[in-house]
């Protein structure tokens, strides 16, 4: 198994898992641990193929749906062995992340050649799982969040492309692009980092415009 393939298998899971463990705080049942687990396992990439146009690649090869079961099973029966499953859940997230920034700007750059379409993709795949998760779990967006999240997948899926164009082998590529994208979204979980916030005058609620 060369890197790339690698990476897709080791994000769907590690996405999948994340979105089993929102359905374990939600405490929802075998079913609703499988869907989510599905959704998020291979929902950036879904969006990714179907915006390049090119088959989805879990239609193709359905591993990648039976891994996400698997997974979604694992996690039924020993999420309750975690101390904080919600913590779990935004460490396994930042690995699916860091892992689908550089496999979406590989996919990427393959289909369409242009480095702007590469990064977009990168940052695509890794980030919307997640938010796909959230929204259908109803737990807070990891968008919404004050630490760096999209600039990571976005820094990870820019060091994949630039290396990638550099003529480093395609493992190589991903490994650095990995790290960069775990470094950044990693240091943010661990030290808060994140970049200023907008301190105007806060939106008024709809009810209150005239």
């Amino acid at each position: 198994m060369n890197a790339i393939a690698l990476l897709d298998y080791a994000g769907v899971a590690v996405f999948a898992a994340t979105g089993a463990l929102a359905a374990s705080r939600k405490q929802l049942d075998i079913i609703g641990f499988l869907f989510l687990a599905g959704v998020t396992g291979v929902g950036g990439g879904t969006v990714r193929d179907v915006i390049l146009n090119v088959p989805v690649f879990w239609v193709l090869d359905h591993t990648y749906v039976l891994v996400c079961a698997a997974v979604g099973v694992l996690v039924f029966f020993t999420a309750h062995r975690l101390e904080s499953r919600y913590r779990v859940l935004l460490w396994l997230d930042a690995i699916g992340m860091s892992a689908y920034a550089a496999l979406g700007a590989y996919k990427g750059l393959a289909a369409t050649g242009s480095p702007v379409a590469a990064i977009v993709m990168g940052m695509l795949t890794a980030t919307f799982g997640g938010i796909l998760r959230d929204l259908l779990a109803g737990e807070p967006s990891v968008l919404l969040r004050p630490e760096i999240y999209v600039t990571a997948a976005l820094a990870g899926a820019a060091v994949f492309t630039a290396a990638d164009l550099a003529g480093m082998h395609e493992a190589v590529s991903s490994v650095l692009a990995f790290s960069i994208a775990f470094a950044v979204r990693g240091g943010a979980l661990r030290f808060g980092w994140s970049f200023p916030t907008y301190k105007g005058r806060p939106g008024r609620r709809p009810e209150d415009i005239p």
